[in-house]
């Protein structure tokens, strides 16, 4: 079996088309016919059926798509490793941080790392969870740092603190006029992140359970800095952070809408692939989050 081979077959199984799969390869369709071929001869099964104008994986064929890109992500791997070690480099460090924590506990984190690390390299990838975690567990990154949700058997994950997330207003909101309970919000209009990202899942989880009708979300976005102005000068409602709230207290008109039922009590974890390759600088940072997770966290 080659490792040309599975790459074409990964294409044609992601396009579903042979002629597609040709030309985004450059290949003749012959070719990549006769690629297919030898892996159906080496695995001695099918790996196609027609589906129509198209071709789809048989289940055998499924299953070799996911295996074929393990392997390729551990080939990638391995070849970083392998031209570390050759250049006798401390490394480089593919980092993503959720968006809702970066702004809070990147600049002392970095500072650590550098003063110990000098010439170490970094690629800081700043997202929501739900981005992050796939950019990780597809090998795009090398370790990341957010909320816990749901377990994954891919992922390895070590606790570095405790956070909270609530519900913000403009401190001139109309919700602050009087006493209000959950029910209340629902008459407003919210800014949130997309349905996929564990926070917006939990707030909308919180009104689910009380029968409550689901937050009015007039503006979806991915950036959190955006959020404080965008509260302070709107009716809109939000779901921050607390550390974000505190960041931020002191030069925006924020106010937290204090509810038992919309506070969001979380962990925080940094989140490595299992058995996954890390260079020395990734090691040491991991090191450093593990060891002084505290101080980090309070920035001293």
């Amino acid at each position: 079996m080659e490792l040309r081979d599975l790459t074409y077959f990964e294409t044609i199984a992601e396009l579903g088309h042979l002629g597609q799969a040709a030309q985004k390869l450059n290949r003749s369709q012959p070719a990549l016919t006769k690629s297919i071929q030898r892996l159906e001869e080496a695995l001695g099964t099918r790996l196609f059926e027609r589906d129509g104008r198209r071709i789809k994986l048989t289940p055998v064929g499924e299953l070799l798509k996911v295996r074929g890109k393990q392997l390729q992500q551990s080939i990638a791997e391995t070849q970083r490793e392998v031209r570390d070690f050759a250049k006798g480099v401390l490394g480089n460090i593919r980092l993503g941080c959720a968006a809702s924590m970066a702004d809070h506990l990147l600049p002392h984190l970095t500072a650590t790392l550098l003063s110990r690390a000098p010439e170490v390299t970094l690629n800081l990838v700043i997202g929501q969870d739900d981005y992050l975690r796939e950019a990780l567990t597809t090998g795009r990154l090398d370790m990341v740092i957010c909320p816990q949700s749901h377990a994954d058997p891919l992922l390895e994950s070590h606790a570095l603190g405790d956070g909270e997330a609530v519900v913000v207003a403009s401190r001139h909101h109309p919700i602050f006029n009087g006493n209000y309970q959950l029910r209340d919000l629902c008459q407003y209009h919210w800014v949130l992140p997309a349905s996929t990202v564990s926070a917006r899942r939990w707030i909308d989880n919180a009104f689910h359970e009380r029968e409550l009708p689901l937050p009015q979300v007039q503006i979806e976005t991915t950036s959190i800095s955006l959020l404080p102005r965008l509260i302070g000068e709107t009716n809109l409602l939000c779901f921050l952070a607390r550390e974000t709230l505190e960041d931020v207290k002191g030069v925006t008109h924020l106010r937290e809408v204090v509810l038992q039922e919309t506070t969001m009590k979380r962990t925080i974890v940094v989140f490595i692939r299992k058995g996954a390759y890390l260079s020395p600088a990734a090691g040491m940072l991991l090191g450093i989050l593990k060891g002084e997770a505290a101080q980090i966290f309070n920035g001293v």
